[in-house]
């Protein structure tokens, strides 16, 4: 396989997160439809949860049951700050953007509050948006070290292997669109389809991204680190995603969808072991 054909198909990978983002546009969803794609789509980034960090956590033991040569300690330290960037980042951004809106209201007069009001207006970031946006650079992350795995098993002349993991690493993009905007389903302001596809750009341009390093670099530390930035983004974002669920709906409802979710989740994972990669 060439390196074009390998970079076209990686590229296609990333595309299918696209097939999920129309949802973003949904109008008229009640709350507790609203709470079950939520709760869907946590579902879907509990499975992505595990699945970034057992692939982040291997490599790790193995150095350990190989020796004591240090590397370990190495691995062990890009897994742990990894994890904690990926997670503290963005607990303090949501602390520091909580603070200027409560100083923006408690302000002398309306005109702070106008002030606050027109510059996220500006922007356009409610906090759904925000929401999606955080789910899409965790997803990205994710999507990046799935990208290495199909570039370094291309220049590794895996040419089936390759093939396979783009067809799964696909299906997966696929179910993550719809994990990016589930928070968007009926919010007030319907996003754009500029704003979808920047979405779309964030979670899925670092498959293909990945796929072009991983064809001419493999290297084993910078696969932990994005594996352990994704788990510590995914993680606050199921966090806030469990938090939505709880105020629009019933925990029975809010149950089911996250079971779905990982159906979802664990069937694109099962397609990938039943062909052997």
């Amino acid at each position: 396989m060439s390196t074009a054909q390998t970079l076209a198909l990686g590229a296609i990978a990333g595309l299918t997160i696209f097939l999920g983002l129309p949802i973003g546009r949904m109008e008229r969803v009640s709350p507790a439809t609203k709470a079950f794609l939520a709760s869907t789509a946590t579902g879907i980034l509990m499975f992505l949860f595990w699945d970034v960090v057992s692939q982040a956590v291997g490599p790790v033991e193995t150095a350990l049951e190989n020796g004591r040569d240090g590397r370990f300690a190495w691995l062990a330290f890009l897994l742990t700050g990894g994890f904690f960037i990926g997670l503290m980042s963005l607990v303090y951004y949501d602390v520091w953007m909580k603070r200027r809106r409560r100083r923006a209201f408690l302000g002398p007069g309306a005109a702070s509050t106008a002030e606050f009001e027109h510059e996220h207006h500006f922007v356009g970031m409610s906090p759904a948006r925000w929401l999606a946006i955080f789910i899409a650079t965790g997803i990205g992350l994710h999507n990046f070290s799935e990208g290495l795995a199909i570039g370094q098993s291309a220049a590794a002349d895996e040419v089936s292997l390759a093939i396979v993991l783009i067809i799964g690493f696909g299906l997966h993009n696929a179910t993550e669109g719809l994990g990016i905007c589930a928070p968007l389903a009926g919010d007030k302001e319907q996003p754009s389809w500029g704003f979808l596809g920047l979405l779309g750009v964030i979670g899925g341009a670092p498959t293909f991204l990945g796929t072009l390093v991983g064809q001419f670099w493999v290297n084993e530390s910078v696969s932990i680190i994005f594996f352990a930035l994704a788990a510590g983004s995914i993680l606050y974002v199921v966090m806030e995603l469990l938090n939505v669920g709880r105020v629009l709906a019933s925990k029975t409802l809010v149950t089911w969808g996250i079971l779905l979710g990982l159906f979802l989740g664990f069937a694109t994972d099962f397609i990938l072991k039943a062909s052997g990669a």
